[in-house]
């Protein structure tokens, strides 16, 4: 049984959306029954300017369905990226971590001044990477926690805007440089496009890029950190320590998907990394790339016109990597980011199940005025799907997709829908669809 005012779509904040390489962006609480989703308030949407940039959360009682907003920091940067990531100390209290669009030197945080409840919050702290980053600035927030070692990953985009690492010993209160996962020299805009999935004892999973795909063609790499090392999939060390390292090329690690390889007959190439989940041994990933892209090495300004994105499924059965085609993205879903797509998510539960958003039904790969959520069941680990329309008929676009951990016996669905100009100018509201036990 299941409650049944969660069937519907439920509006738990009018307000909002983020960006795909902050996690996590929503959490269950089995102790409070509550689900929390971060995410960032635009001036287009409801409360305007005097609410646009705030840093939000959103508790949703799931025993009644009610929604409160608590806003961590008020005005801070109109933009998707900035959305916290969450994690629950062992105290049960909240940790909130979030960062600029690279439009300043910190990472800041809050800590809940009560457990399981984000009502009341510590005063914001900030980590200033001014003299580390050459003045360049921060993004992204990653949150994840070893309990093995007893220490808290922070993982930003950083010096050399390459992927880099905070750590905190004391469960989020304080936090310390940790040093660089990869750095090689820049191409374009940034280096090395990262989403971690942990275990929460002894090992932090990731899936990287070389660059930004708009920048380079992509390939994308797997490995893991363990032991204070940096593991290949094979279990090769390939860096260690990890804490203090200054960073390594990340084509030392496995590739995950190989850039101008051919799937199904097409050809794919500028792959970018979209959702990384684990259960037991077993990975899975969701990624986008071009296919039978004809732009080639023309310049940056000539290749606005991409026009055919995939979404691909990656699974890792402990020993090896199999790639399969997922689903039809379609276009750019903004014409000034040619690669951005709506995205897509795997359960963290059950790795046979994801949610994606297209403009192009999976069923009968025919378009659709707007972007849907569409479910996606297989039974031979990714070979073949079988899809269920979550959304039909919308009046607007439904994006970005994630399905929220914490607590196995309850399914919530979160994406935002609305209209979306650019990652600084959006009008939308966070929506979710949640099967919980009865209280």
């Amino acid at each position: 049984m299941v409650n049944s005012f969660l069937q519907g779509p439920l509006v738990l904040n009018n307000n909002g959306a983020w960006c795909w390489f902050q996690d996590e962006r929503a959490l269950i609480d089995p102790a409070a029954n509550t689900l929390l989703v971060g995410s960032v308030a635009a001036p287009e949407g409801q409360g305007g300017a005097e609410r646009g940039g705030n840093i939000e959360v959103a508790v949703v009682n799931l025993a009644t369905g009610q929604s409160r907003v608590h806003v961590l920091h008020e005005r801070l940067e109109a933009d998707d990226h900035n959305a916290p990531a969450l994690f629950i100390r062992p105290d049960g209290r909240y940790v909130a971590m979030y960062a600029k669009h690279k439009t300043d030197n910190y990472s800041r945080w809050r800590v809940s001044t009560k457990p399981h409840d984000a009502s009341e919050w510590e005063p914001e702290q900030q980590f200033d990477w001014t003299e580390l980053a050459d003045g360049r600035g921060a993004t992204y927030s990653n949150l994840h926690a070893l309990s093995a070692e007893g220490r808290v990953y922070n993982f930003v985009r950083a010096i050399n805007d390459d992927p880099t690492l905070m750590i905190s010993e004391d469960d989020g209160s304080t936090w310390s440089y940790g040093g660089k996962l990869f750095t090689r020299p820049k191409i374009g805009y940034v280096n090395g496009y990262t989403r971690y999935v942990s275990n929460g004892t002894d090992r932090i999973d990731l899936i990287t890029t070389d660059h930004h795909p708009r920048d380079f063609n992509n390939s994308i790499y797997h490995g893991y950190i363990q032991g204070d090392g940096l593991h290949d999939a094979e279990g090769k060390v390939v860096s260690k320590p990890v804490i203090g390292s200054a960073g390594i090329n990340q084509a030392a690690l496995t590739t995950v998907f190989e850039a101008g390889s051919t799937l199904d007959g097409d050809v794919l190439t500028h792959g970018w990394t979209t959702d990384l989940r684990r259960r037991g041994t077993e990975l899975a990933a969701i990624l986008t790339c071009r296919a039978n892209d004809v732009n080639g090495p023309l310049q940056r300004e000539q290749m606005l016109d991409v026009d055919d994105h995939r979404l691909l499924y990656a699974r890792f059965d402990g020993v090896r990597w199999k790639l399969h085609p997922l689903a039809v993205a379609g276009p750019g879903l903004l014409p000034h980011e040619q690669d951005y797509t709506g995205l897509g998510a795997v359960d963290p539960n059950d790795l046979d199940r994801v949610y994606i958003s297209a403009p192009v039904d999976p069923r009968t790969g025919k378009a659709t005025e707007h972007y849907e959520i569409y479910r996606g069941v297989t039974s031979d680990a990714g070979a073949s799907w079988t899809w269920e329309a979550i959304t039909e008929g919308s009046t607007v676009d439904n994006l970005r997709p994630m399905v929220v951990p914490g607590d196995p016996s309850v399914h919530a669905v979160c994406w935002f829908r609305g209209s979306m100009a650019s990652s600084q100018a959006y009008e939308t509201e966070i929506v979710a669809l949640v099967d919980a036990p009865r209280g």
